[in-house]
């Protein structure tokens, strides 16, 4: 770890402590009803905020052709959006974004009205980068998280494999340029806050964990019956859900282990016909887009999390799948490997062997191991309180110190 990575650790001051109240605006390139890790981050800070007294604002993307300001109920909250207009990229299954040169005439009239205490980005890639100058020509406060790995994106670019590592440069060229406008950079993890840091040229980073409310996931008792390994998340290309049906079919057959994959996306279709050419059909189950509910109830009935993505900053899914009291086998990849301490094991990314070897640890461990493996889980996820969380944003919104 870089002596140079921060772990914000302030304590949770509830509400607003008698103070005044802030006004904050949120500006994110994906938001609700987008499912992936930095909307569910965005909507989960608007929403934790809002319920410690504060004003919250968002600006995105419209997620269809309507746009302007709408009064939006997230997680039973009513947040202000600000929708931008926005189109579809033809290259991704789900993704809209707002042309780079209307973003500063949108947002600078939303700027004026508001005059916001601070203005948080969630990128740096369209919305992010085009208001952040308008603050800055204000004099509002910002404060910059990355939840973006280009690489994740690039996979829809239409980049060649001889031009991807000029077209990576460039991105996070492009990210340096927005986040030294910022009065503060923050990401998930230290080893995230390191892997930035490498990418936009020394600059200061915080590592402040996304939170998660662990009181909504419920951690069985003993062990389940069955051997069911479960993955939450989007069904895209970086998740690399081929390597863990792979696997599965190098497990014992005496464990009669099944996957169930919980979310959507456009990966579906050849990973059901990949299950079927390996005459695993009727071990792979895939749910699609779920409620909460349902999602928590099948983290809840598994035996063991699998999380074989190469791509994550944090991985909010492995902590619902830890808050849920789960053992964790991930890829031993970017910073995954910090949320595995004694509650699971980290495999070679890319290797099912190693993956379907790790699995079995977990599936075979005897009683006293496994609950061992889950009362970890259990144990690890307390640092991750979003309660903590949201008190070390107020401290940095305030321009207060963090330690």
């Amino acid at each position: 770890m870089s002596q140079d990575a921060t772990t914000a650790t302030a304590e949770p001051t509830g509400a607003t402590g008698g103070r005044r109240p802030l006004r904050v605006l949120i500006a994110a390139d994906t938001f609700a009803p987008d499912v992936n890790g930095a909307a569910t981050f965005a909507e989960q800070l608007a929403v934790g905020l809002a319920e410690r007294g504060h004003e919250v604002h968002i600006v995105a993307p419209a997620s269809s052709r309507h746009y302007g300001t709408f009064d939006e109920e997230h997680s039973g909250v009513t947040l202000t959006v600000h929708r931008l207009k926005s189109y579809k990229w033809p290259l991704h299954p789900w993704l809209r974004f707002v042309w780079p040169w209307s973003v500063r005439k949108w947002t600078a009239p939303i700027l004026d009205a508001l005059q916001p205490d601070v203005l948080h980005i969630q990128s740096h890639v369209v919305i992010g980068r085009g208001i952040v100058h308008e603050a800055h020509d204000r004099h509002i406060r910002v404060i910059a998280t990355n939840h973006f790995m280009p690489e994740n994106l690039l996979e829809y670019a239409p980049f060649g494999r001889w031009t991807l590592p000029v077209a990576l440069k460039l991105a996070w060229s492009d990210a340096a340029r927005t986040y030294r406008l910022a009065d503060a950079i923050t990401t998930p993890t230290n080893l995230a806050a390191d892997y930035l840091r490498d990418a936009i040229a020394g600059q200061q980073v915080m590592a402040i964990s996304c939170g998660i409310d662990a009181s909504r996931y419920v951690a069985r008792e003993g062990r389940p019956a069955g051997n069911d390994i479960v993955f939450v998340g989007r069904v895209a290309p970086e998740k690399n859900l081929d390597v863990l049906i792979r696997a599965l079919a190098l497990l014992p057959a005496e464990l009669n282990a099944t996957v169930t994959v919980v979310g959507d996306g456009e990966m579906i279709p050849k990973l059901s016909a990949q299950a079927k050419e390996l005459g695993l059909q009727d071990r792979v189950r895939f749910l699609g887009f779920v409620s909460d509910e349902r999602k928590r109830e099948a983290l809840t009935n598994a035996t063991v999390f699998a999380m074989p993505s190469t791509a994550e900053l944090q991985s909010i899914s492995s902590l619902e799948g830890m808050a849920s009291g789960l053992p964790v086998v991930a890829a031993n990849s970017m910073a995954l490997p910090h949320l595995i301490d004694g509650n699971g094991f980290l495999f070679a990314p890319g290797d099912e062997h190693d993956l379907a070897a790790k699995l079995t640890a977990v599936l075979t461990a005897s009683d006293a191991d496994y609950r061992a493996m889950r009362a970890r889980s259990l144990t690890m996820i307390e640092a991750h309180d979003i309660n903590r969380t949201l008190a070390t944003f107020e401290a940095l919104y305030r321009g207060e110190p963090v330690a």
